[in-house]
């Protein structure tokens, strides 16, 4: 077996996982400039931890000013420290024949599940961990009414009322003050507008990879099939893998990009050769990566439900 083994399959593991399509909500969130600091490096209770200078300082603006000296304005920030999540494959068993040479077609086919699985689940916690914890006028959770400007008839998908356009004018007015935002579409929501061709024309039916996001009442509208936030009826959010309940409802998530944090952790390679495996006698290997999408603060992101 080569020599370069371990080195060559960790680094075309670690581009792969850096390199592949995103969910696009996240686009333009620009990785973190911050130092990871690896504690209990090694052990089970190993995390990679950030800290990440924050601030609301904005400077006081002179007009027309002939008053001199100009006064002084002292800058204040704070520190926030971020842990970022931890995600771990299961160990993979490979023949040798698997892990003969470092041809990156060899690798990449070995560990696709394992990549895969890495990304699916970690943009999924991403969106789960934007959306609001509760409904507060800093993070509203809006529920869809299915009511059009001078209607009193609700548009129903059974028992449920569909997402409509007055519906994000709502939400719209809501984040007042948010600055521009992007409006995560769940599956549901999205289907609710692909059926309101009178607001939205072919805007949504046309939009594919490539093209810009369409812009619909100021938001910058994206569509996600994960798993979305689920939420109570009491308007809180509930735990990330919660099942839903018959009185929950799945969320589209709604944030200012501007105020999320991004960072990608470590990455690390677990293998044991079928030669020093005389149990399995077979080539053990696993993947362990660090990444977190959070809010800085509990405040520009909102919920539509």
């Amino acid at each position: 077996m080569p020599q370069n083994f371990p080195e060559a399959w960790l680094n075309r593991v670690i581009q792969n996982l850096n390199n592949a399509e995103q969910a696009s909500f996240l686009d333009g969130i620009a990785e973190l400039n911050a130092e990871i600091h690896v504690v209990n490096g090694g052990s089970a209770t190993e995390q990679n931890i950030i800290y990440v200078p924050v601030t609301d300082f904005e400077v006081d603006i002179l007009v027309n000013n002939n008053t001199y000296p100009i006064a002084f304005q002292e800058y204040t920030d704070d520190t926030v420290q971020i842990k970022l999540d931890k995600y771990q494959t299961k160990v993979v068993t490979l023949r040798d024949d698997d892990t003969l040479g470092a041809s990156y077609d060899k690798i990449d086919t070995a560990t696709k599940s394992m990549t895969r699985g890495i990304n699916v689940e970690k943009y999924q916690r991403a969106i789960h961990s934007i959306g609001p914890l509760t409904h507060t006028v800093k993070t509203p959770v809006i529920e869809a009414t299915g009511l059009m400007a001078g209607s009193t008839d609700p548009l129903m998908d059974g028992t449920r009322p569909r997402l409509v356009y007055d519906d994000i004018v709502r939400a719209k007015e809501a984040c007042k003050g948010f600055g521009p935002c992007r409006l995560v579409l769940n599956e549901t929501h999205w289907n609710d507008l692909l059926l309101d061709r009178k607001n939205f024309g072919n805007q949504l039916v046309d939009y594919a990879a490539g093209k810009p996001a369409p812009r619909i009442a100021g938001f910058e509208i994206h569509q996600y099939e994960g798993e979305m936030p689920i939420y109570t009826s009491a308007k809180a959010k509930k735990p990330y893998g919660s099942i839903k309940d018959a009185t929950d409802k799945v969320a589209s998530v709604i944030f200012n990009k501007e105020g999320i944090a991004k960072k990608t952790g470590i990455t690390k390679q677990y293998f044991v050769k079928a030669e020093n495996n005389p149990t399995r006698q077979s080539n053990d290997l696993a993947y362990r990566h660090y990444y977190i999408v959070t809010p800085y603060r509990a405040e520009k992101v909102a919920a539509i439900i």
